[in-house]
């Protein structure tokens, strides 16, 4: 058997023989310079996911847990905070008392079967079309959180300038597929005008599909506004096929509240997508059993998507969950647990149940990008996938709970992501004459290595994933080089990315009508707010 040193050597000259080649992608999302990229990533593509889902509910299971959806419906009732959907409800025969609304069985399943299983959704840039549903599998950015923090400049309140640093990584990752809400919210711009500078920014920092807050119609019809400017289409284009989606929440338990739905609703009937996401914690907005969390959760968000088919049949949707655990000594929410795991992988079950696509999270609790928050945000990323999820929000750059966005954890995250959709990639479980290497082993014979074959030559730079952040060197050249641990790293990383970053192509006359439609509306006064 060779010793470590030869096989090293054997190894060293290998590589130093074989062309250099890019292994397993392309650059960066951006237009490519002369030089070398900061980070050498794999290619653009949509996942689809291969395996067979994790369900660990038996047929009896699935059906007890819809009986029980049904029954909070028809029973209990969720409570609609806004009188024109309740008025649709009540035109469908929905039992309407006061803001309570109860509607039976036949009804909600009538209405989820018109909703489809599968959509796409189209952004300025098709070649950035993504599909929601299926095997699909696309990974959004963090979004929402009102604050920030990185290793230089610690935990702050969220501002425009680093908003629009999320934008640029957003655009940058081709593993993230969809720009999801601010990260971090920009509290240094006034609310009723936010929505309007943020979106400018989206839409001109990034070419993926963009996401509107359902906060009222001013704000929703505007974002449709600005994204049809933006994607140089007529109305008639706009409203034939998906171009952006929003994400409603419940207030659980039991309840919708005014301007989400009203959002909804006037997205719905664009055609647009609207995915509904109970917010439900176990043990406090949700039963501390896993079980009921779930059922009602299901309860909710089907209410909510009844009520879109009903007003607009066959409207693009899908199904949420954001079903955890708190901290029963403090309260506080817990991500990435053995129970948010299993709603994750409960809740995908019960989505194909209902034949709908569905949106789940790569989330942690912890307050820094440690080992604490990979291995949660792992366990949340992989029970997406076990679970057989379709749109997963939060995918890169999540912290303390979704209060922080961090982009040193935002490039940790890409690392997984990129390494997931490698474990997508059918070649790792190839059985073709070439991938069983008979020749490369009898070649090779007893006691030799592998290392200088013609089939290793011929692969090795694209056998296996390369990373972005890893560093797989031995302790001594690690700290020979610095001794830099992974978030400095990705401190490093997301800084030369930000400096090295180009937005991608817009037609001059476009973004001057987009600028010209952000100026109208702030002389308007944007959207009503209460402060």
């Amino acid at each position: 058997m060779p010793d470590a040193t030869s096989v090293a050597a054997a190894a060293a000259e290998t590589a130093a023989a074989a062309p250099r080649r890019r292994r397993a992608g392309g650059r960066r999302g951006n237009a490519e310079r002369a030089g070398t990229a900061v980070v050498d990533q794999m290619p653009w593509r949509v996942p689809v996911n291969p395996d067979r889902p994790t369900e660990p509910l038996p047929p009896e299971g699935v059906e007890a847990i819809h009986k029980g959806a049904m029954r909070i419906l028809s029973e209990i009732g969720i409570e609609f905070l806004n009188e024109e959907a309740r008025d649709h409800l009540a035109r469908a025969g929905c039992k309407v008392s006061g803001t309570n609304v109860r509607m039976d069985e036949s009804f909600v399943m009538e209405m989820i079967a018109k909703a489809p299983s599968e959509f796409t959704i189209t952004p300025r840039n098709p070649d950035r079309q993504i599909t929601i549903g299926g095997k699909h599998m696309v990974f959004g950015n963090v979004s929402s959180p009102p604050n920030a923090w990185d290793l230089d400049r610690g935990k702050r309140t969220g501002d425009f300038e680093t908003y629009k640093e999320f934008l640029k990584l957003t655009q940058y990752f081709n593993c993230i597929h969809f720009a999801g809400g601010y990260a971090p919210e920009p509290t240094d711009i006034h609310a009723s005008v936010r929505h309007l500078d943020c979106l400018y920014e989206k839409l001109t920092l990034t070419d993926k599909v963009a996401h509107a807050y359902s906060l009222g119609r001013e704000r929703v019809e505007d974002v449709m506004e600005m994204v049809r400017i933006a994607g140089g289409l007529t109305r008639e284009q706009f409203e034939a096929t998906p171009r952006m989606y929003t994400n409603i929440n419940s207030v659980s338990p039991l309840q919708h509240d005014f301007p989400m739905l009203e959002g909804a609703m006037i997205l719905a009937r664009a055609r647009q997508g609207v995915v509904v996401t109970p917010f439900t914690l176990a043990g406090a907005m949700a039963p501390v059993t896993m079980s009921g969390a779930v059922t009602l959760s299901l309860a909710e968000g089907l209410a909510a998507l009844a009520l879109l088919q009903f007003i607009s049949p066959g409207c693009p949707v899908a199904i949420g969950t954001f079903t955890s655990n708190v901290d029963m000594k403090s309260g506080a929410p817990a991500f990435g647990t053995p129970e948010y795991m299993r709603a994750t992988q409960m809740t995908g079950q019960m989505a194909r149940f209902y034949g709908v696509p569905m949106r789940a999270s790569g989330v942690c609790a912890a307050n820094v990008p440690d080992g604490q928050a990979m291995w949660e945000t792992c366990n949340s990323l992989w029970s997406a996938v076990q679970a057989g999820g379709n749109m997963i929000y939060h995918a890169a750059g999540w912290l303390e709970g979704g209060l922080i966005a961090s982009p040193e954890k935002f490039v940790m995250d890409c690392e997984v992501l990129q390494m997931i959709q490698r474990y997508f990639d059918p070649v790792l479980w190839s059985t073709g004459e070439d991938d069983l290497a008979f020749d490369a082993i009898r070649a090779v014979g007893p006691g030799g290595h592998f290392f200088g074959v013609q089939h290793t030559q011929e692969r090795y730079q694209h056998a296996f994933y390369a990373p972005i952040a890893s560093d797989w060197s031995n302790f001594e050249a690690w700290e020979l080089a610095g001794g830099e641990w992974s978030a400095q790293r990705a401190n490093r990383l997301y800084k030369a990315i930000l400096a090295e970053f180009e937005p991608p192509p817009m037609e001059d006359a476009i973004r001057e009508e987009l600028a010209d439609f952000v100026a109208r509306r702030k002389s308007e006064g944007g959207a009503p707010t209460d402060f």
